[in-house]
């Protein structure tokens, strides 16, 4: 049984898998050392949209029972979604891989029904908060994560702070203008590099009805077509990294994400970065893997325990 008497929860929402974790604070506030005391991974639920709303609920009653407490003893829930957050309408835009977010309020029906302050934030944001927290963030106050899974995002961290942009859109590098046709409409929903760095336009490039998995397995045992499809996915990834390193000067960038974690992706990209001029570039796979959007969302449901959040009143 847990000796916590309050609990935040961190919710990484992915397009097709949800993570959550929940953890103690302590009576000022701080983080329990515990870290997060468990931790519960599913399939989003189909469709997303409003399904969304009793799925997240569902989970945060199974994390409270598994640290023997009720709900009424979460104070926060911090949420990365995969897409821009919109503190006023209470949702996420931007967020294709997530369902209908646009006809009610994520954030006022999770609050309604759980009855603590809910924050939303970008997915990719949530991980770079992780990874300050508890990875190259505690060597480095300057860094870029990108994750590449169902799409790819970036959190973009400068002297310690997130950065969000004017419309907390900054790191949206999806809809960067190469890779598919940018002029094309078709790409304007997910944008031109998420088109061709998704996971499904790695599986689509192999064909055979493969999935992910199963084009990295057959790249392992050098599938010609296997390989060529991986190679196509470092090349546009080495592109996006290298606009962005010239825009931001990151210093370094952290690749993570069920995509970019892969250690034969990373070969690739550097082999990429060689050829675009950018070889020097300290690339690396985060340390944290998909525990990092997880410590993310719970430092950010910590600094919101207790207080107010734009469009969230506690």
């Amino acid at each position: 049984m847990s000796r916590a008497s309050r609990y935040v929860v961190g919710v990484d929402l992915g397009g097709t898998k949800v993570r959550a974790g929940i953890a103690g604070i302590t009576s000022d506030g701080e983080a329990d050392p515990r870290g997060a005391l468990a931790e519960i991974e599913r399939p989003t639920a189909a469709g997303g949209g409003r399904a969304l709303v009793a799925q997240l609920v569902e989970l945060v009653h199974d994390l409270c029972a598994a640290v023997a407490t009720g709900v009424d003893a979460v104070e926060a829930v911090g949420i990365g979604g995969a897409g821009v957050p919109d503190h006023g309408q209470g949702g996420f835009d931007l967020s294709p891989n997530l369902g209908d977010l646009a006809s009610f309020s994520l954030s006022d029906e999770l609050r309604l029904a759980l009855g603590c302050v809910v924050v939303l934030e970008n997915d990719a944001n949530v991980a770079a908060l992780g990874e300050l927290t508890a990875g190259i963030g505690t060597e480095h106050d300057d860094f870029a994560f990108i994750s590449v899974g169902t799409g790819i995002g970036m959190g973009l961290v400068v002297g310690r702070a997130l950065v969000r942009g004017a419309g907390n859109a900054a790191g949206e590098i999806g809809y960067l203008p190469f890779g598919a046709d940018p002029l094309d409409p078709a790409s304007h929903r997910r944008g031109p590099l998420e088109e061709v760095v998704a996971g499904d336009a790695i599986a689509g490039r192999y064909g055979q009805g493969v999935t992910v998995r199963e084009v990295f397995a057959r790249a392992d045992h050098g599938d010609p077509d296997a390989l060529a499809s991986i190679d196509e996915e470092a090349k546009w990834v080495a592109h996006a990294i290298a606009a962005v390193d010239a825009i931001v000067d990151p210093g370094r960038i952290v690749l993570g994400g069920g995509i970019g974690s892969r250690p034969e992706l990373l070969a690739s990209i550097r082999s990429w970065l060689d050829r675009l001029g950018r070889g020097a570039l300290p690339v690396t796979i985060s340390e944290l893997g998909s525990a990092a959007p997880v410590l993310g969302a719970l430092r950010l449901a910590r600094d919101a325990a207790g207080s107010t959040h734009e469009g969230v009143p506690a």
